[in-house]
């Protein structure tokens, strides 16, 4: 149902409540326990019910759709600038650095199989060799580089 429509049938539903308001209300309990609302007293334990009621002022009500109109449309216009995320470009780019560090993470780990030794240089520049536990955790460091990049 498009906005106007629906201003139709609020402003419509308004001016109808402020006729219907004029009958009078009884209250009663069924059987069942129920509470029951009628136009005619149909039970001896049916008890009038006093409403007030007023004129409904259009204006006010169309005062009303029409802001809730405006905020939903604030609304939909501060949802369409949500960031839409990585245009296409940056999409590949990233595409390209994972698959350059899955190709340098591979090569690495070739030379870490073939490698009889796996060496660190320290601050010196001289080489130190990893022991047995500090090799597999350098192996184990590639795969989840390769896990996550190819």
């Amino acid at each position: 149902m498009n906005y106007q429509g629906l201003i139709c049938v609020l402003i419509l539903s308004a001016t109808t409540v402020g006729v219907a308001s004029g009958a009078e209300i009884y209250k009663w309990t069924d059987e069942d326990g129920n509470v029951q609302y009628t136009d005619k007293p149909g039970s001896a334990q049916a008890v009038h019910v006093d409403i007030q009621s007023r004129p409904t002022d259009d204006s006010q009500v169309t005062a009303q759709v029409q802001a809730r109109l405006e905020k939903s449309a604030a609304e939909a216009e501060a949802a369409s600038k949500i960031d839409p995320g990585p245009s296409p470009e940056e999409l590949r780019a990233q595409e390209r650095e994972r698959n350059a560090t899955c190709e340098a993470s591979k090569a690495t780990m070739t030379r870490y199989v073939q490698s009889r030794h796996l060496f660190r240089e320290d601050e010196n520049g001289e080489r130190v060799y990893l022991d047995e536990t500090e090799t597999l955790a350098a192996r184990d460091q590639v795969e989840k580089q390769i896990e996550e990049n190819c």
